[in-house]
Formats: C-alpha cells, sequence, structure tokens
C-alpha cells in the first residue's frame, strides 16, 4: 500500500479538469522512497515519503 510509514500520507483522489470542465476520476499519490534508517541502533529500512526524509535528514544535522 502507498503510505509513508512515519506521517501516514497516502493516495487522495480528486479530479482532471479538461478544458470543458468534464470532471473525472484521478489519484494523488505520494512520493515515497525506500530509505535506511537508524532506530534503536539498529539499521532499519522503512518506505517514507520525500517530507519525512528532508526533516529526517535536518534533525541529524
Amino acid at each position: 500500500m502507498a503510505k509513508c510509514e512515519k506521517c501516514g500520507k497516502a493516495t487522495t483522489f480528486g479530479h482532471n479538469r479538461s478544458f470543458s470542465m468534464r470532471a473525472t476520476n484521478r489519484k494523488f499519490k505520494p512520493n515515497l522512497q525506500k530509505v535506511s534508517v537508524f532506530e534503536g541502533g539498529r539499521k532499519i529500512q522503512k518506505v517514507l515519503c520525500t517530507r519525512c526524509i528532508r526533516t529526517l535528514v535536518k534533525s541529524v544535522k
């Protein structure tokens, strides 16, 4: 399932709008990446959104 393991960000739904304003369904998927993270002194692989990866990098420095 497309879901961030830290913040829970998942696929949301909306509409494509054509020039005639006809609405067709579409998906907005989060930008998920597999990342190795140190947690509890161990290296764990997690699926995180890019926003969470950025905040992790900021907290490490």
